[in-house]
């Protein structure tokens, strides 16, 4: 993966704008005040760090932060914690098996987590709340409105959870201006506010995500060299591997979920403590289990391996060596453990930058951000691309999406594919535009239509149709397709409808989620049904102008072979059955496309002698 930071006008500011770090165990907001960014308080008081934790009571009401993780042990079902490791997750994610004090609410698809307070609440839910209470005490502190806000993501992120994130957001109040990646946003907070220059690494460890970017900083640009990491691993693991410890000492094997919520609290203490000390203990009912920093060590280093690997695997994408590597930006609560410390120092020889703040650097970094988009007095400053939040595409055949732009593609983006024409003799084309996740046009939403016309009349499949879609740095899609043989060409200009609503967004994307399994069986038997429809096609033509070289049997053999594949193709609903059809009339045909290139072969031989050829 690589990207660029670039040049963009200012967006029109409505109030305050802010950067937020939506973290998986914490969670600020930032602001740059006097050309300065600064973290905001997020809690009750002063507080700067606002814990992720949403609790859900029986009548109603919603309590996000300290006083949520206050309630955990007494309500460990229906208060969330760690809901950003299930953004964008299914129930079949395997992060939904590990030990948690999570009930999930029974059913397909999406993850839905079952609570007192009313119906089940998605992840995207569960984060607009802790985005709205970032909202509010943003409001209460600039004495306003705060309507935009850069929101960080982690880098490997992908399309299903960048999403999510930004429909939280939206459930939020809020107009997310760019999902902005962790990484690049420390390396902002380091770049501009230190003006470092050269390759760097940024090893970014949160609570429940792991993220390595390898970047190059010159001259205020940033180029992402490459990206990797874990969205499945973090402080809460190295929490689990003490309860696991625990749990397996006092011989529990099935434990409550009031076990699991008090044992992870109390196992966060107890790692918290042992960056200072060399022994603790934890308390749990009614005895004290000893935990040394060295036992710790030990248990978490299978995950710090975890991590190595990607930072490997992230040099060698960027074709880099570590010795290439100038630096080194910690970012994340986890990267306090001073075994991790170790551990990075280790990997990459040298020490790390930690003088900024590891749990602040990333939401400073959205807070910059947040100001070079709005803050007209910058605008020359170096920015990111934008991305669209849905795929682009078009209808093909078969009422099938083809997907030309997938969503969050950095913009400006062009992108290009070539089409054929389907019929004889066919002289025109319609190119319908969509814009959505789902497999099938009748699934996602209609943007625009046109069509092609003054396609020189051919055999089936010789005409081709290039089709190009470009969107600018402002997010206007432009729409070209061009028939390669004459030239001709149509235009039109579609500006992408992001103004969708919260649910409709929500609604979309669940139900991509949902029904991911089913659209794609009906996309292949989709496409099976056109690869049928283009034989029976090419088969009644061969009968009608080469028929002779057929014996009356094979001739019937042929045309029946033909009738039962018409019949299957209009109502056979299995793709693989459809698919097996085609390949005995394909079988069947094979003896007959012989002579007919035979035949081919001895027409464009008339009149001409051996060595002519």
């Amino acid at each position: 993966m690589k990207g660029y930071l670039q040049i963009h006008d200012p967006l029109k500011p409505k109030g305050s704008v802010v950067g937020i770090d939506l973290g998986t165990t914490n969670s600020l907001v930032a602001a740059v005040i006097d050309g300065k960014p600064i973290c905001l308080p997020a809690d009750e008081g002063d507080g700067k760090l606002l814990p992720s934790v949403v609790h859900y009571a029986e009548n109603g009401s919603v309590v996000v932060g300290k006083y949520a993780a206050q309630l955990l042990p007494h309500f460990p079902t229906d208060t969330i914690k760690s809901v950003k490791r299930f953004m964008g997750k299914s129930l079949g994610d395997l992060e939904t098996k590990k030990l948690g004090a999570y009930q999930f609410a029974t059913g397909k698809g999406v993850v839905r987590f079952q609570v007192k307070g009313g119906q089940p609440v998605t992840p995207i839910e569960v984060s607009g709340e802790i985005l709205r209470q970032l909202k509010r005490k943003a409001e209460s502190y600039f004495a306003g409105k705060v309507e935009q806000a850069v929101i960080t993501v982690p880098a490997y992120f992908d399309d299903a959870q960048r999403q999510a994130t930004r429909d939280a957001g939206r459930l939020a109040g809020l107009e997310v201006l760019r999902l902005l990646n962790e990484p690049t946003a420390a390396a902002l907070a380091y770049g501009l506010d230190k003006g470092v220059q050269g390759l760097y690494a940024v090893y970014d460890l949160g609570g429940g995500t792991f993220d390595i970017s390898i970047l190059e900083l010159v001259d205020g640009v940033f180029q992402v060299k490459s990206v990797g990491g874990d969205s499945a691993l973090g402080g809460d693991d190295f929490d689990r591997a003490i309860v696991q410890k625990v749990l397996e000492a006092r011989g529990i094997s099935e434990p409550s979920h009031g076990q699991v919520a008090s044992l992870l609290q109390l196992a966060c203490a107890a790692k918290e403590r042992l960056t200072d000390v060399e022994t603790t203990t934890l308390p749990f009912e009614g005895a004290d289990f000893p935990v040394s920093r060295a036992d710790f060590n030990a248990w978490i280093q299978p995950l710090l391996a975890k991590t190595g690997q990607s930072v490997r695997r992230a040099i060698k994408d960027a074709g880099l060596s570590v010795d290439q590597v100038k630096g080194v930006v910690l970012v994340g609560g986890s990267t306090r453990v001073p075994a991790v410390r170790a551990y990075v120092s280790q990997l990459f020889g040298k020490d790390a930058l930690f003088d900024i703040d590891p749990d602040q650097v990333v939401a400073l970094g959205a807070a910059i951000q947040a100001d070079l988009l709005t803050n007209e007095a910058r605008k020359d400053e170096v920015l990111l691309l934008d991305v669209i939040p849905l795929s682009l595409g078009l209808a093909t055949m078969g009422g099938v999406a083809e997907k030309l732009i997938p969503r969050n593609s950095a913009i400006p983006i062009a992108q290009a594919q070539v089409f054929t024409t389907f019929q004889d003799g066919q002289t025109g084309m319609d190119i319908h535009v969509v814009q959505g996740e789902r497999e099938l046009v009748a699934d996602n939403r209609s943007l625009a239509r046109f069509r092609l016309t003054g396609i020189p009349p051919m055999a089936a499949g010789m005409g081709r149709v290039q089709v190009i879609f470009k969107v600018d740095a402002d997010g206007i899609l432009s729409v070209a397709a061009k028939e390669e043989t004459t030239g001709v060409e149509q235009k039109i200009t579609v500006k992408p409808s992001h103004g969708l609503s919260d649910e409709e967004i929500e609604q979309m994307l669940l139900d991509s989620i949902d029904h991911a399994e089913d659209d794609m069986q009906r996309r292949m038997l989709a496409e099976q049904r056109v690869e049928a429809e283009r034989l029976l096609m090419d088969g009644r033509k061969q009968l009608k102008e080469n028929g002779d070289l057929l014996s009356a049997d094979e001739r019937k053999a042929f045309e029946q072979q033909l009738a039962r594949l018409t019949e299957i193709t209009r109502t056979e609903t299995n793709h693989e059955a459809l698919k097996a059809a085609i390949t005995e009339v394909d079988e069947l045909a094979r003896p007959f496309v012989g002579r007919i290139m035979d035949r081919a072969i001895g027409k464009a031989a008339v009149g001409h002698r051996m060595e002519d050829f």
